[in-house]
């Protein structure tokens, strides 16, 4: 059982969002186990998930979600223990895991629209389980925090989650998240944050009928041995590998020819990743000056990810505006988690003097 804080303060935790440029659905344990140099490529975004715990006296646990609206309160850690439905079931589980010795409230908040496809569930796991950490005294490494993140956000979300979103939400900036035998490992890219911020729209189109349903269902397939499936994934993996090495090297026209390929593959993979709706958003970009498209995430909404030409953003960004698309505004995070004593105004860009974990 973890130890419990003599005297816990008040903290607060905050994680990035990430898009994803290539290899997602990859990092579903053992699907990468079969694509010998599979990796997935993301970024970080500056749109924040985040979690603040305040101690109070007696037992009681009281859990609310400022951007759903959801919560519930438990007259003590037994209750909580001993209960089988929750309505904000991310914070409930993870006080179940950490098990804090006295009352206290969990506040959580997301930047992420719903269903958007850029892990704002993910992102708030980490933010929410490093702040239990800090709050009940427990040490627990970046590596670890993610582990624990990972294995409870399958327990609320009832399938198999996959690792590269809780990257971006502890370190920041972009990312190559390698997927091998003897564990996954996280190496950043070096790409200047400017050209990428000026060469990607992020634009969200509605919350998706079955958010996550896309991915789980190619994952039976892929399990089950269809055949089809499976030369789309190895396609998929060669094609992040590919991706790294072009934004190694600043190759942008390289880029939007992946985006494309993959896009194609992730199509055929499941039908329903794209709605008529995104097509036509796709086609308005193009346009107007983009050069490639995919839907980040498990797609059938949610968010879409738009290379466009160098000083085209503007204009490719008025267009889906125009077309019916909330576009997100964004700058690549360059830092991950962070978690400080709480302040007043913790919806903010964070207090002053915050340090990672």
């Amino acid at each position: 059982m973890p130890s419990a804080s003599s005297n816990p303060r008040a903290i607060v935790a905050r994680a990035p969002c990430r898009a994803d440029l290539a290899g997602s659905t990859l990092d579903l344990w053992p699907l990468y186990l079969f694509h010998p140099g599979a990796v997935t490529v993301n970024f970080a975004v500056s749109l924040y998930a985040r979690c603040r715990i305040v101690p109070r006296p007696g037992k009681s646990l009281e859990l609310r979600s400022l951007d759903t609206g959801r919560q519930e309160k438990f007259s003590s850690l037994g209750a909580l223990m001993s209960a089988r439905n929750f309505r904000h079931p991310l914070g409930a589980l993870l006080l179940r895991f950490f098990r804090p010795q006295g009352g206290l409230l969990l506040e959580t908040h997301s930047e992420s629209p719903a269903g958007a496809g850029i892990s704002g569930s993910s992102a708030l796991m980490i933010a929410s389980a490093a702040a239990l950490a800090r709050f009940t005294g427990r040490k627990t490494s970046l590596e670890q925090l993610r582990v624990i993140a990972q294995n409870v956000e399958a327990q609320v979300i009832n399938v198999p989650t996959g690792c590269q979103d809780y990257y971006p939400a502890l370190y920041g900036g972009v990312s190559a998240i390698e997927l091998s035998p003897d564990g996954i490992h996280r190496h950043p890219i070096a790409v200047n944050p400017g050209e990428l911020e000026a060469r990607i729209v992020l634009a969200y189109t509605g919350a998706p009928r079955q958010s996550g349903i896309n991915n789980w269902e190619v994952f039976k397939k892929h399990i089950d041995g269809d055949r089809k499936v499976f030369r789309n994934f190895a396609g998929i993996a060669a094609i992040a590998q590919e991706m790294r090495a072009a934004l190694e090297r600043g190759d942008w026209e390289g880029v939007a020819l992946l985006l494309r390929q993959e896009w194609k593959l992730r199509r055929t993979n499941a039908p329903d990743i794209t709605t008529p709706f995104i097509d036509n958003l796709i086609a308005i970009a193009n346009r107007n000056g983009g050069r490639a498209a995919k839907v980040c995430g498990a797609g059938g909404g949610g968010c879409v990810l738009f290379l466009v030409e160098k000083g085209a953003r503007e204009r490719v960004a008025k267009a889906l505006a125009e077309a019916g698309a909330q576009v997100l505004e964004f700058k690549v995070e360059r830092q991950g988690l962070k978690v400080s004593p709480a302040g007043k105004d913790w919806q903010d860009r964070g207090p002053a003097g915050e340090k990672p974990i």
